[in-house]
């Protein structure tokens, strides 16, 4: 038998007490006849598990044997899911591996572990800023998020003003090395950038935390919000199909084809905060490009030229 079955095997059984052939089969995803030889090799090999004939029998693992066959203790169970995050956004194997393990955690372990696998989400798109080393903060408000223990924050806002609030610590989302904490505040739910927090104090006292509280969802709609904001001005453009993927890259979602000029070139809208900004990633593309609209874009890109030309112009 496969060793990594085996251990799962055992797993399961220190987990539960007793199993029978066909609970196992169902949970490893195998016949009931494997599942019935894999507990008799077990068996044969002097671990010892034993059938129970009669009603609601099985097989046991029964005795000393009935130790922390996980190995883990509840730091490191806790570190684990924290690291491999929700198994809503794992691949498929991932997930099957996660409910697995979840289940022959000791039952004393789960809540914290379920807790950590919500805690922290990871979210690899970029919003156009380079990736920075792990905070140190970042473990601390793990801790407060899986301990559901209010924080009191030293808070440095955009202007530069600084803050002190207490908050609900909910989740955290790493975006391309870039750290959020998403909490509940007297005003509402809000993000924090971790690099902001000057500061960050675990309390004694238990943080709100709703019972439908789902960390990726609320990521998704924090990410919406900040995105419409990114795309206050849009701008129509003209150009060689072959270069879409190029200025798609340039502007992300915030690139749509709209399909065929009659001209043979692709009509694709883009959209930035301002128009200087489109105009500033358009210019590099000089005459590849051509701005259909709007008006203020290409008086950008007017400006942009007569800069360049009065500095570089022999």
């Amino acid at each position: 038998m496969r060793a990594d079955r085996l251990v799962a095997v055992l797993l399961l059984l220190q987990a539960r007490g007793r199993v029978t052939a066909a609970e196992l089969a169902e949970e490893l995803e195998i016949s009931v006849a494997t599942a019935r030889r894999d507990l008799e090799a077990l068996s044969a090999a002097g671990i010892p598990v034993y059938p129970q004939q009669g009603r609601g029998g099985g097989w046991q693992l029964v005795g000393g044997a009935r130790t922390d066959l996980t190995g883990l203790t509840a730091a490191e169970a806790r570190a684990l899911f924290l690291m491999l995050g929700p198994a809503t956004t794992a691949a498929a194997p991932l997930t099957s591996a996660l409910r697995k393990l979840m289940r022959a955690l000791p039952a004393t372990f789960r809540a914290d572990a379920e807790a950590a696998a919500r805690a922290v989400v990871s979210d690899s798109a970029r919003w156009g800023e380079v990736g920075r080393e792990l905070p140190e903060l970042v473990e601390d408000l793990q801790g407060a998020v899986v301990g559901r223990r209010k924080v009191r924050l030293a808070y440095t806002g955009r202007g530069g003003r600084s803050t002190e609030r207490l908050v609900d610590p909910l989740g955290l989302v790493d975006k391309d090395g870039v750290w959020y904490l998403l909490a509940g505040t007297d005003s509402g739910r809000r993000t924090f950038r971790v690099d902001r927090i000057a500061g960050a104090q675990m309390t004694d006292l238990p943080a709100e935390h709703p019972d439908d509280f789902d960390l990726s969802a609320e990521w998704e709609r924090v990410v919406d919000e900040v995105e419409q904001r990114r795309s206050l001005v849009s701008a129509v453009v003209l150009i060689h199909d072959r270069h879409v993927p190029v200025l798609r890259d340039q502007f992300g979602r915030h690139c749509e084809v709209l399909g065929q000029d009659a001209g043979g070139r692709t009509r694709v809208r883009v959209a930035a905060p301002m128009a200087l900004s489109i105009a500033e990633h358009l210019a590099g593309w000089g005459a590849r490009i051509e701005v259909v609209e709007p008006e203020q874009v290409r008086a950008e890109l007017a400006r942009i030229g007569a800069e360049l030309v009065a500095r570089y112009a022999p």
